[in-house]
């Protein structure tokens, strides 16, 4: 018996042995393909409304296939010619940037004299130094993403063959993928569904909704610098859409310093214009989308989003833009579930008993 008890115990711990080793391959297998992999899933819950309006006319793969389609010729392509057009206009911002440092007005150096003189750390003579710097770091980052894709045309075409494939698999298997993650999860049935259903509402409405009204003030953004004769208004409106998602301040760290660039420069028209175009314009579609994407939905807090962004950036690169707030966001639902579950302790687990 003794005998008999440690070969199983042996080929037990032989058995995870292998299981680890051959996770250890499968993750090597995976690890290229993991940028794709996760705008896919991305996609894949951002879009789950329009597939199953898809599905209600079609059966279910041609109702994957043409969610696939319109992913593809709606966001996929817009987002690469963007990507395009921003490498090309970059240059011309930060020129555009260091020319304003010669032509820097009166007003803001007496105003930079008096803020040099109270603050106890050392400042350089001419603000459009510290505003140089950040656009070079801020456009190295840029060209750093979007250059990347416009440089490695293979490179990019392979990306996106994955993530659309990916994302076919993802819309069509959803069930089946749910069905997985369901069983692997120490939890109840009930439980289960209920962590999913909510992992899923926060994703689509704190990255969902937070990425489309930061699109659609870029956009907007981009028009304003656009009718005002700015150089490289996509930059601009690139920069609107990302700073859009930082808390409390959001893309007023963008256009109001332009404007008041302009204004004490003594173009006073093209600031009021830059004021009513981007202030109540902008801030008019924070006030009205944002509460229509999130009609019913839980979101998560501006804070973790925030957070997500910056370090999902840093760790991941370009794609932990959004990455970031997700991974946040789920191990908070986690950490959620695993707390319910304690002040529970008499609710039965289905895998663990």
């Amino acid at each position: 018996m003794a005998t008999r008890s440690s070969r199983e115990r042996f080929t037990e711990l032989l058995f995870y042995g292998v299981l680890i080793g051959m996770g250890y391959l499968a993750l090597t297998i995976v690890w290229p393909f993991l940028t794709p992999l996760a705008w896919a899933a991305i996609l894949a819950m951002t879009l789950r409304p329009v597939y199953l309006w898809f599905c209600v006319r079609m059966r279910n793969g041609n109702a994957a296939l043409a969610t696939t389609v319109l992913a593809g010729l709606v966001i996929i392509t817009p987002a690469v010619f963007l990507s395009a057009v921003i490498a090309q206009q970059v240059p011309a911002a930060i020129d555009y940037v260091n020319g304003l440092s010669a032509t820097t007005p009166q007003q803001i150096l007496r105003f930079w004299a008096n803020v040099r003189a109270r603050v106890p750390v050392p400042l350089p003579p001419d603000p459009m130094t510290l505003v140089s710097q950040g656009a070079q770091t801020a456009a190295s980052y840029v060209l750093g993403g979007a250059g990347s894709i416009v440089a490695n045309v293979l490179s990019t075409l392979g990306s996106l063959f994955v993530m659309l494939f990916a994302l076919f698999f993802l819309l069509r298997d959803g069930r089946n993928f749910a069905v997985l993650i369901r069983g692997l999860l120490p939890f109840s049935e009930a439980e289960s569904d209920r962590l999913i259903t909510e992992t899923t509402e926060l994703v689509v409405a704190s990255v969902g909704a937070g990425l489309t009204v930061a699109f659609v003030q870029g956009v907007v953004g981009g028009l304003a610098f656009w009718v005002l004769g700015l150089p490289a208004p996509v930059v601009w409106g690139a920069a609107i859409a990302i700073c859009s998602l930082i808390p409390v301040v959001g893309a007023t760290i963008v256009w109001v310093p332009v404007a008041a660039w302009l204004f004490f420069s003594g173009d006073v028209g093209r600031a009021l214009l830059m004021t009513g175009l981007c202030g109540v314009v902008l801030g008019s579609v924070d006030n009205v989308l944002r509460p229509v994407l999130l009609a019913g939905r839980t979101s998560a807090s501006g804070l973790v989003v925030f957070i997500g962004l910056l370090g999902g950036a840093a760790a991941f690169g370009f794609v932990g833009i959004v990455l970031g707030p997700i991974v946040l966001v789920i191990t908070g639902t986690l950490i959620d579930a695993m707390t319910r579950r304690v002040h529970a302790p008499d609710e039965p687990m289905s895998v663990i008993e």
